[in-house]
């Protein structure tokens, strides 16, 4: 296993104990509203500072890509591609299913070498499952090798689903409706990086995601392509880490995908 993906899970695990600690008293949690339907806590916070904490001190000339510290960038929407080495970290995705105590949520971090990723790790603390990557060296959970699923009809196919009016699964736009209509079923987790794992291991055969963050898709869209899997923006090309419009699955239900948001 490459050091440094063995330093991200270190990181990872760190969090998860702050976020299991945290889970046990939710009464006690102070919740703070950073926009519309838009949460944050101080177990985010210190989830973050533990994930930096460790990384710097293992790579004190590394960049940094945080939901919650902020980063380094001006703009702070897309990763930076002249940057040697750069963590891009969620520390707590699901917050609102946290504070709920509804126990889907992760932890996500991934590390990009001049814009590319290249390490990825998302940690479910509540199912302790973990699942990683390293580029061109496969996926994994808990030390299995894990593949995207061989799902080949759309109709039968199970999608994630991060889109507008998607509270409800299905999304009040067009663009997204026949789509999601269209399949067996559509879930949306409140996590998009236990979305995008659970691509990369053939529990959901597809995702569509809209205005996502790179720190929402660094880590699960490397798991997806080393899983088999494909990813893509809404043009079929690799723009969405800039972008934030994605969809990720399995090759047969990806190419389906594209179509009907493109129609």
């Amino acid at each position: 296993m490459h050091p440094m993906l063995n330093t991200a899970i270190k990181a990872a695990r760190r969090a998860g104990a702050i976020i299991n600690r945290a889970s046990l008293d939710l009464e006690r949690l102070q919740v703070a509203r950073k926009g519309p339907k838009d949460y944050v806590t101080e177990v985010d916070h210190a989830a973050e500072e533990a994930i930096i904490d460790i990384l710097r001190t293992a790579y004190p000339d590394h960049g940094f890509l945080g939901e919650e510290s902020g980063t380094h960038l001006a703009s702070g929407q897309t990763i930076d591609t002249q940057a040697d080495f750069q963590w891009i970290i969620d520390p707590l995705d699901g917050t609102t299913n946290f504070i709920h105590g509804l126990p889907i949520y992760a932890v996500s971090i991934a590390l990009a070498q001049r814009g590319q990723v290249t390490q990825a790790v998302i940690y479910d603390p509540s199912r302790n499952e973990l699942f990683t990557a390293t580029r061109g060296g496969g996926a994994f959970m808990n030390d299995r090798r894990v593949r995207v699923s061989g799902q080949t009809r759309y109709h039968d196919a199970l999608l994630g689903a991060h889109v507008p009016g998607s509270a409800g699964v299905i999304g009040t736009s067009t663009r997204y409706a026949s789509m999601l209509s269209d399949c067996a079923s559509a879930r949306r987790l409140g996590s998009t990086v236990l979305d995008l794992a659970y691509v990369a291991n053939g529990r959901l055969d597809g995702y569509c995601g809209v205005n996502l963050k790179p720190w929402d898709l660094a880590a699960g869209g490397l798991l997806i392509l080393e899983a088999g899997g494909l990813i893509a923006d809404f043009d079929g090309e690799q723009e969405w880490m800039k972008s934030g419009s994605v969809l990720a699955a399995t090759p047969k239900i990806f190419t389906q995908m594209l179509g009907h948001v493109r129609a």
